[in-house]
């Protein structure tokens, strides 16, 4: 094995946040409660827990005020949310949120689509959300979305990352996340976008953020272990996809990204079988089956 590979690794579960968002009918508050007492049951020391956007939006995160308060919390667990304003962030302070995540997109297309401004705008805009979460001793997570494609303008090229990277870095984003939010990535392209982003951040504060559209998920998380990168944000039974963009389809599975980790020898610090019991609870609240091959298999498994 590579010895930049690392031999340990952290995941953020995405699924309670960017998972459910895009779920037709609601999820009850104590639906997502329960999803998240049962990730951090299963060794997750980060999840990113709700939103706080115009419920006008996002429907289903109208209820993060509830969700937040009825969380029993862990010691040693971070619970983030997503604050795409200043308004968002001011009502997600009395929650007591640990990180908060602010995003900007390496497609200028993506940027006026998702949030009608340009990439300079939005970082504009996350300027002083960021500014008060730093002086409020709350870390700040940036997630970079379309670094290697956009629906509306194809293939980004590097230069694009390495522009939102710094423009992140400006402001005092703290840690950033390299997403391929539309999971046309293959491993060489991801690389190249994980190398723009490192010119502006240490590998510490880098994560991969990649979806499974193209079942590229894992080659591309493989792809970015080699460089060294230990932190990646994935969702419980592949829960999620992008409401902005046509076809895409969930965050890679964590239960397939945890599945190859220890068998690559890799510590994760999190127990499959009841990361696979989190993931069934909310297939079935859904009414779907997993999108986790990994659980599928082991699930057929158990049967047996």
């Amino acid at each position: 094995m590579s010895s930049s590979i690392p031999s340990r690794v952290k995941l953020v579960d995405v699924g309670p946040r960017d998972g459910l968002q895009n779920e037709k009918s609601p999820v009850p508050a104590e639906v997502k409660i329960g999803l998240v007492h049962r990730l951090q049951a299963a060794g997750l020391t980060e999840i990113e827990v709700t939103s706080f956007v115009s419920p006008k939006w996002v429907p289903q995160m109208a209820d993060n005020v509830e969700v937040m308060a009825g969380i029993e919390r862990q010691p040693g667990v971070r619970y983030s949310v997503l604050t795409p304003n200043l308004k968002g962030y001011e009502a997600a302070v009395p929650t007591r949120p640990d990180e908060i995540v602010v995003f900007g997109s390496a497609s200028e297309a993506f940027s006026q689509k998702n949030i009608n401004c340009s990439i300079a705008e939005s970082i504009e805009r996350f300027a002083p959300v960021v500014k008060a979460a730093r002086a409020a001793g709350i870390a700040v997570r940036g997630a970079m979305s379309c670094t290697v494609g956009c629906p509306y303008e194809g293939e980004v090229a590097p230069e694009r990352v390495a522009y939102l990277a710094g423009l992140m870095k400006q402001i005092g984003v703290q840690h950033v996340g390299v997403a391929d939010t539309i999971g046309v990535g293959t491993p060489r392209k991801v690389q190249r976008a994980m190398e723009a982003t490192l010119q502006h951040y240490g590998i510490d504060a880098v994560s991969g953020h990649f979806h499974d559209t193209y079942g590229q998920a894992l080659a591309n998380t493989l792809a970015s272990l080699e460089m060294g990168v230990w932190q990646y944000d994935t969702s419980v039974a592949g829960l999620g996809g992008c409401p902005y963009a046509k076809g895409a389809t969930g965050n890679v599975a964590t239960e397939d990204v945890v599945y190859m980790l220890h068998g690559m020898g890799i510590e994760t610090g999190i127990d499959l079988d009841k990361l696979i019991d989190a993931g069934t609870y909310i297939s079935d609240f859904l009414g779907r089956p997993s999108n986790s091959r990994a659980a599928k298999a082991l699930l057929t498994k158990r049967l047996g």
